[in-house]
């Protein structure tokens, strides 16, 4: 039961339009207007695929209730998470969709443009998304929307989101104090922490931030509906997820699958399970969230399974640790990469 994942890489406007949802989207927004956008994200019940968990449509109409100000959209395609590669995954295979989801949302909220941010050393990624964008404005599909390719530094804290609009200001990855939506792109005036953008704009310009997966799935609901999307997953997280699976297993692998899927099903799945002869004795789910346990990895990969067992599922980035792994090791690991990425800067 996959969607964004297709069977082979889809490199040109015409494969893609060629598909069933290709372009889709765009026209059923169109016919809808913003609004009715909006509330069909909403019913979908879509979450923020970065790590969050945020309703979108709770998202995108806290955006678009705020007048007399401009607004921006952001892409946040900045993957630094250890054991994560959905993100450029979806852009190797896919990067239309991810443009249609932006022309989607810059519509829904009025945004007067939009920017993708990736990392300088993510080329690959970055050409595809470029030529991606290119063809749909060439197309006519996105000639309304400016979309700007931000390709920044490879710190960890460029995917913070609000460092992430310092970068495309010019400035370091350091966050801000106030969130996107209440301070964002290009806005007027200082806050705490962070440099003036020099009258560049006016007001709070609010802004929205959604992950690369989240907006991959928005041209998919607009073709399909809400009903469709949730015919997926549970009904706390419906749809699916596109996870990674690195560490102690037979392949490192990415791969999409729906949510609710027991952990260790998926571990199976994307990671082809343990090495032989061995057992999986822990799986991080992300560098802060709590360690899942050789007893709990049944848990159904979903944001209320993670929540009921203490922990969370994050961006879907499984590091699995067998039974010759040194957890005191794998902590100091852990540890060392907050201290030098994060700590003392958000």
């Amino acid at each position: 039961m996959t969607h964004l994942l297709p069977s082979e890489p889809i490199s040109s406007l015409d494969a893609y339009l060629a598909t069933d949802i290709g372009g889709l989207g765009v026209d059923a927004a169109q016919r809808m207007g913003p609004e009715a956008t909006i509330d069909l994200i909403t019913a979908s019940g879509l979450r923020g695929r970065g790590g969050g968990g945020f309703p979108t449509g709770r998202k995108w109409a806290g955006i678009a209730g705020q007048a007399g100000t401009r607004r921006y959209l952001v892409c946040n395609g900045a993957e630094g998470e250890p054991g994560t590669f959905k993100d450029r995954a979806l852009l190797r295979a896919n990067p239309y969709q991810v443009v249609e989801g932006m022309i989607i949302a810059a519509f829904a909220i009025g945004a007067d443009e939009a920017y993708i941010c990736v990392k300088a050393s993510f080329e690959r990624e970055r050409e595809a998304i470029t030529r991606a964008i290119q063809e749909m404005q060439a197309a006519g599909i996105c000639s309304e929307c400016v979309v700007n390719v931000v390709a920044g530094p490879d710190e960890y804290l460029f995917g913070e989101e609000k460092a992430m609009l310092e970068v495309i200001e010019g400035k370091p990855p350091l966050p801000r104090w106030f969130p996107p939506y209440e301070h964002g792109l290009f806005a007027a005036g200082p806050q705490p922490g962070w440099e003036a953008a020099g009258g560049a704009g006016q007001g709070p310009n609010p802004t929205l931030v959604n992950n690369v997966e989240t907006l991959a799935n928005v041209p998919h609901i607009l073709a399909n509906g809400a009903d469709w999307f949730r015919s997926m997953g549970t009904p706390e997280s419906p749809g699916t997820v596109v996870a990674t699976v690195i560490g102690d297993t037979a392949v490192a692998g990415v791969g999409e699958v729906e949510l609710g899927t027991p952990l260790r099903s998926v571990i199976d799945a994307v990671g082809g399970g343990p090495r032989p002869g061995r057992s999986v004795k822990a799986v991080f789910s992300g560098v802060a969230n709590p360690v899942v346990t050789t007893e709990q990895l049944d848990v159904p990969v979903s944001y209320e399974g993670f929540a009921a067992i203490g922990s969370g599922m994050g961006a879907a980035g499984f590091i699995v640790h067998d039974d010759t792994a040194c957890m005191v090791d794998a902590a100091y690991r852990m540890s060392r990469f907050l201290s030098i990425e994060s700590c003392g800067q958000c």
